[in-house]
């Protein structure tokens, strides 16, 4: 059974640090692309970024560039996600998400960790 648990969240003040994490089990870690997404109360869920099954291609929204680094332990099976100069309007559940390499949509997600950024 795939199991991917994200932990990390919790509430800051505007211009903090935070970082989160994804552990995964269940599955060939090394064989699947990761991602972050988010969710804001009342908005649809929204790319946040993306890392390659090998840690390399990391990918951002434009929303989140510089401020925020996405990588992965393949040895540990955990993603993570080191977010600075957290913003008010980063304030969202953050999820985590796995997707094989030979296919475009993600097949397995976590349940989310509550981020919330106070200004």
């Amino acid at each position: 059974q795939v199991q991917l648990v994200e932990s990390g969240g919790r509430l800051v003040q505007a211009g903090a640090s935070l970082r989160l994490s994804c552990a995964a089990s269940g599955l060939s870690f090394s064989n699947y692309n990761m991602a972050w997404f988010r969710q804001a109360p009342g908005k649809s869920r929204y790319f946040v970024a993306s890392i390659s099954w090998s840690g390399g291609n990391p990918n951002y929204a434009d929303s989140v560039k510089g401020r925020f680094t996405i990588s992965r332990d393949n040895g540990k099976n955990t993603m993570y996600l080191q977010m600075n100069s957290l913003k008010p309007e980063d304030t969202a559940v953050y999820y985590c998400a796995a997707r094989l390499t030979s296919v475009l949509s993600y097949d397995y997600w976590g349940q989310g960790t509550q981020v919330t950024v106070s200004s």
